[in-house]
C-alpha cells in the first residue's frame, strides 16, 4: 500500500516528471541532512584542533553515523519541538551518545541551514554548467554546418533581408555563452557563511575560546576550508545576505529568458516547416489530428522557462524584507524558490540539448520561401543594374514600384505566387539587364558576411580544443561536488566565450 500512497498526494512534476536524478538528489532531504551532519563534524574537529575538550572518540562516533539518519525519529522530534535543526541535533545525538554533549557546540541554526544552502547552490551550478556547455557545443556544430545556407530573415516577424541558418543559430549561441559566463560568475562568487554565531558577531565562539580572537578567526577559516570553499563572507547577520540568492537566481532567470527566446524561434520556424525539433518514430503529435508534428519539446522549454523567470520575484522580495539581522519569513519561501529554480533550469537544459542534437532543417522549404520574397528584396539591385546599363534611376524606380504593387496584389488578393520577376522579364524597359537577372537574384548575394561571421565568432580557437571535447578533464570544481569530473564541453564553451570578447 505504501507505493499506492504516493499517488494520493501532490508530487511536484519538477521531480516526479522532469528533473535529472543528480539535481533532484542535490536538493533532497538525504543530501540536506547528511550535509548538516558533516558540518557538525567539521565544527567539532576544528574546535578540537583549536583546543576545546573534544575527544577523538567523539568525532569518530559522529563520522561513523554521518549517513545513518533515522528520518522517522527526526520527524517525530520536529513534531514535538517545532524546530527542524534541534530535531536533527537530538536524532544525531541519539545514535552518538558519546558525542551528544558537543554536537552543534557554539553554533546557531543557520550554521547548518545557510551553509548547507550555499553548498547546494554551488553543487547545483556544477551540475548545470556541463549541461549548458553541451548545449553550446551542439548548437555550435549546427551553426557551422549551416553557416552558408541562406534563409529569410525576419524583423517584426515580417520577411526581411536574408541571413543564414547558421548565423541565426549564432544569435542563440551568443546569449547562451553569456549565460555560461553568468553562471560561472555566480558560482565562483559564492562564499561560505562559515562560523558566525547567532547575529553574525561570533560572540558564542569568542566565549568558547575565552576571548581569543585569533582562534575564532582560525575556526572560521578551518571549517570553511573543510566545506570546500576558499573564502567565507566577512560580514553576516544571522544569515548570509539574501542578495546572494538574488545573484544566483537572477542568472538562472536570465538563462530562462534565453531558452524561451530560442525555443520560441524554433516553434515559429516549425510552423513555417523550415526547421523542426526531433520527432520520434512512434511519437504522437495530437490525439485528434494524427498528421501533426507538434514542437512539444520546445513548448515544454518555454513553459518551464516562464516559471524559471517568474521565480526571480521571490529572492528580490525576500531580500527586501529581511529586518535588521534577519527574520524567519525567508525560510518557507526559500525552501521552494531555491530548489525549484535549479530543478527547472536543469530540465530545460536537458531538453534543449535533446533539441539541438536533433534539429531537422528543410532546405527546399527554405528555398521556396526565399523565392516567394526575393523578387521584392532584389528591386534595389535591379535598379542599380539598370542605372549601370544607362537607365534613369527615377524612371526605373517608378517602373519597379508599379510592377511590385501589381505582384503584391496577386499574392495578397488572389493568393497567387509572387510574379514580379515574370513582370520584369515581360517589360521591354528591362531588356538591357535580362541576362543579369539570375545573378541579381542569387540568394547568396543577399546574405552579406553571415557565413564569415559564423566562422569568425565561433571557430577561431586552436584545433586541439575541439579534439579535446571527445574526452574528459578535471576542472577546478569544489571537492564536495558530485560533478568533480565534467565534460570538456565546458572548456570548449569558454573558448567560444573568449572569442566573443575579441
Amino acid at each position: 500500500m505504501e507505493g499506492a500512497d504516493e499517488f494520493t498526494k501532490y508530487r511536484s512534476p519538477l521531480v516526479s516528471r522532469y528533473a535529472s536524478k543528480e539535481m533532484a538528489y542535490n536538493f533532497s532531504d538525504r543530501k540536506k541532512f547528511t550535509t548538516w551532519r558533516k558540518l557538525w563534524i567539521y565544527l567539532a574537529k576544528a574546535e578540537k584542533a583549536l583546543g576545546l575538550p573534544i575527544t577523538d572518540a567523539q568525532t569518530l562516533e559522529m563520522e561513523s553515523h554521518a549517513e545513518d539518519i533515522d528520518f522517522a525519529m527526526a520527524a517525530e522530534e520536529e513534531r514535538k519541538l517545532r524546530h527542524d535543526v534541534m530535531a536533527h541535533v537530538h536524532t544525531f545525538a541519539h545514535c552518538c551518545p558519546t558525542a551528544a554533549p558537543i554536537i552543534h557546540l557554539g553554533a546557531t541554526s543557520c550554521y547548518v541551514g545557510d551553509n548547507t544552502d550555499l553548498i547546494m547552490l554551488r553543487d547545483g551550478f556544477n551540475i548545470l554548467l556541463p549541461k549548458l556547455a553541451r548545449v553550446i557545443d551542439r548548437l555550435a556544430n549546427f551553426a557551422e554546418s549551416y553557416a552558408d545556407l541562406p534563409t529569410l530573415g525576419f524583423t517584426h516577424y515580417q520577411p526581411a533581408q536574408l541571413t543564414t541558418v547558421g548565423k541565426r543559430a549564432c544569435l542563440w549561441l551568443q546569449d547562451l555563452v553569456m549565460d555560461m559566463r553568468n553562471l560561472q560568475r555566480a558560482r565562483d562568487d559564492l562564499r561560505f557563511r562559515g562560523v558566525k554565531g547567532t547575529t553574525g558577531t561570533q560572540a558564542s565562539f569568542l566565549q568558547l575560546f575565552q576571548g581569543d580572537h585569533d582562534k575564532v578567526e582560525e575556526l572560521d577559516r578551518m571549517v570553511t576550508e573543510m566545506a570546500g570553499f576558499k573564502k567565507a563572507y566577512l560580514v553576516t547577520g544571522q544569515t548570509y545576505s539574501r542578495k546572494v540568492d538574488i545573484d544566483c537566481l537572477s542568472t538562472l532567470a536570465s538563462l530562462g529568458a534565453t531558452v524561451h527566446k530560442i525555443c520560441t524561434d524554433i516553434r515559429l520556424l516549425a510552423n513555417l516547416k523550415e526547421i523542426e525539433e526531433p520527432f520520434e518514430k512512434e511519437q504522437i503529435g495530437s490525439s485528434a489530428m494524427p498528421y501533426k508534428r507538434n514542437p512539444m519539446r520546445a513548448e515544454r522549454c518555454c513553459s518551464l522557462a516562464r516559471h524559471l523567470v517568474a521565480l526571480m520575484a521571490d529572492p528580490l522580495q525576500t531580500a527586501s524584507v529581511q529586518w535588521l539581522e534577519r527574520t524567519l519569513d525567508d525560510s518557507a519561501n526559500r525552501r521552494i524558490s531555491l530548489p525549484e529554480s535549479f530543478l527547472t533550469a536543469d530540465i530545460i537544459l536537458s531538453t534543449l540539448q535533446n533539441i539541438t542534437e536533433g534539429l531537422v532543417v528543410y532546405p527546399k522549404v527554405i528555398e521556396r520561401h526565399i523565392r516567394q520574397e526575393l523578387p521584392f528584396m532584389a528591386t534595389e539591385n535591379i535598379i542599380m543594374a539598370m542605372v549601370k546599363a544607362g537607365g534613369n534611376r527615377q524612371d526605373c524606380h517608378e517602373k519597379i514600384r508599379v510592377l511590385s504593387q501589381e505582384a503584391a496584389a496577386v499574392v495578397k488578393q488572389e493568393g497567387g505566387d509572387n510574379d514580379l520577376l515574370a513582370r520584369v522579364q515581360r517589360d521591354p524597359y528591362f531588356t538591357p539587364i535580362l541576362g543579369q537577372l539570375d545573378n541579381l537574384l542569387d540568394p547568396k548575394t543577399f546574405i552579406g558576411r553571415a557565413p564569415q561571421q559564423v566562422k569568425q565568432e565561433y571557430f577561431l580557437f586552436p584545433p586541439t580544443c575541439r579534439n579535446e571535447r571527445k574526452g574528459e578533464i578535471n576542472l577546478s570544481l569544489q571537492p564536495e561536488s558530485p560533478q568533480h569530473r565534467v565534460s570538456t564541453d565546458v572548456v570548449f564553451s569558454l573558448q567560444i566565450l573568449n572569442n566573443f570578447t575579441l
